[in-house]
């Protein structure tokens, strides 16, 4: 799971901010909507983010919000966003984190990770396996693949398969 230290709220200039923000941080008058828009992005995160499916926004040593993650989108700088939705009371993440004491200790950098039992997922490959901190269990995303090239039928099938409809996406 993400942890995200926020500092005090603070003005920031919406021309020069990649998302359009007139403010980060937090602040305890904030509206939950308010806190994601500000706090979602931009942040350095590591390949490790991309694993993950919730991240927690903490302030002052408490968890102020659990957020459900869809993608994370590039911004300027190499950074990333977070899309999804902030989870409320009676969310199995929202209600074991939010209100309580930040789950990482104390660290120099805003964003750290921990594993949490609330963060895990069925392996990819279609085994009814658990997973956390990941897609797959090891060697499953092998497994996976190679199911659906049989279905295709050999490699050499798929791979003219795959050629014929796998369209380039066009840059934005």
């Amino acid at each position: 799971m993400i942890h995200i230290t926020l500092g005090d709220m603070r003005p920031v200039e919406p021309q020069e901010d990649q998302l359009g923000r007139d403010h980060v941080g937090w602040h305890k008058d904030m509206s939950d909507e308010a806190l994601f828009q500000a706090n979602r992005g931009c942040w350095v995160l590591g390949e490790r983010a991309e694993k993950e499916r919730y991240a927690l926004l903490s302030h002052g040593g408490k968890v102020r919000m659990a957020i459900e993650i869809d993608r994370l989108v590039p911004v300027a700088g190499g950074r990333k966003a977070i899309e999804g939705r902030f989870l409320k009371a009676g969310d199995a993440v929202h209600d074991a984190y939010v209100g309580e004491d930040t789950p990482t200790e104390r660290a120099r950098n805003p964003i750290t990770y921990f594993d949490s039992p609330h963060d895990t997922r069925l392996c990819g490959c279609d085994c009814g396996e658990p997973v956390v901190g990941g897609w797959f269990l090891a060697g499953h995303d092998q497994k996976a693949l190679h199911a659906r090239v049989a279905r295709i039928g050999t490699v050499r099938e798929f791979l003219d398969w795959f050629d014929s409809t796998y369209v380039e996406p066009t840059a934005e």
